[in-house]
């Protein structure tokens, strides 16, 4: 799926004071593309991502997937085409405390009213160590390994464009680096358009392609 994004812009208000985190953002990624996003805390990466996966709506500007206009759509149809085409891994993970972690991977699939595909599921979890903890609720795991539950939940609906706020945040240097693989080896498999949001450089430039964010505005791609 294609992307294109047209003089985004985010202002949050707060009384009579208005932050602009977001200004006159314009780029596009095409079909299968692998893109990191970087910038320092604040500058306003997460705030993109968060636009692009209809989390937060835009004040001006406009988001194409294809030939849809994301921007155009009522909330209820935003939720509807997040859940069928793209896949999102929060920072905080977001996981449903009363669900175990299996629960919490086929959710979007409950959602969809789909039958799972537990083949591809018991994939995603043995790639992500996670066998041993499928039973387990969000309480009782680490933070890394509720972070590896929620990227295997925003995996298994097969995701045309994934959109993951610093994925490895909460990872040690081995599975960052499983993770990653599997982000990317997934994407290239299922010609999945892939934007990360990182703070890590190792992270970042293991990507073909560098966006920048400063002060709100998207920078040229870093060679």
């Amino acid at each position: 799926m294609k992307l294109r994004v047209s003089k985004l812009s985010k202002v949050f208000s707060n009384g009579s004071v208005e932050v602009q985190a977001l200004k006159n953002c314009s780029f596009s990624a095409n079909e299968g593309e692998q893109i990191a996003v970087t910038g320092s805390s604040g500058s306003g990466k997460s705030t993109l991502l968060h636009l692009l996966g209809g989390l937060e709506m835009a004040s001006s500007g406009q988001i194409f997937y294809d030939e849809t206009d994301f921007t155009a759509l009522s909330q209820s149809k935003c939720d509807s085409f997040r859940l069928k085409n793209i896949g999102v891994v929060f920072q905080e993970f977001n996981l449903i405390p009363e669900m175990t972690a299996y629960e919490n991977i086929l959710l979007p699939l409950m959602l969809l009213e789909k039958y799972p595909d537990r083949t591809y599921a018991n994939e995603l979890i043995d790639r992500l160590d996670l066998f041993e903890r499928t039973q387990h609720f969000p309480g009782q795991l680490s933070g890394g390994q509720q972070q590896r539950v929620a990227i295997a939940r925003a995996l298994v609906t097969r995701p045309k464009i994934l959109l993951c706020d610093e994925p490895t945040g909460n990872l040690d240097a081995k599975n960052t680096n499983n993770v990653i693989t599997l982000l990317q080896e997934t994407a290239k498999d299922l010609a999945v358009t892939l934007i990360v949001v990182t703070h890590d450089k190792a992270v970042a430039d293991r990507f073909p392609r560098i966006l920048t964010v400063s002060d709100g505005i998207v920078g040229g791609d870093v060679v």
